[in-house]
């Protein structure tokens, strides 16, 4: 596993290491967290789950599989945008569902 890591339970941010958690880092887990809301949180870690695995299967690689989950790549593509909560429509996530 990464040294460098964080986990989002139910909107909490967990880390063992703070020290590299910046702005950027914050911003993506802001927006895992309104993911995790408008799916009423239990769902959102079902589907995330679920899409790992198919991605696992589709890559055959771990890393590149959490890297291609829906969840996951909007965070990634918007986590420098600090604005972008602000603006963003529900359900923005599943537009990358089935690419």
């Amino acid at each position: 596993m990464p040294k460098n890591y964080c986990l989002n339970l139910f909107s909490t941010l967990w880390a063992r290491d703070t020290s590299w958690i910046d702005t950027y880092v914050v911003n993506h887990e802001r927006i895992h967290t309104a993911q995790m809301k408008e799916l009423l949180f239990i769902p959102f870690y079902i589907i995330y789950v679920f899409e790992w695995l198919i991605r696992l299967i589709q890559y055959r690689d771990a890393h590149k599989a959490y890297l291609n989950i829906s969840f996951e790549r909007e965070a990634y593509t918007h986590g420098h945008d600090l604005t972008y909560l602000k603006n963003r429509q529900r359900y923005a996530s599943f537009r990358n569902f089935l690419k």
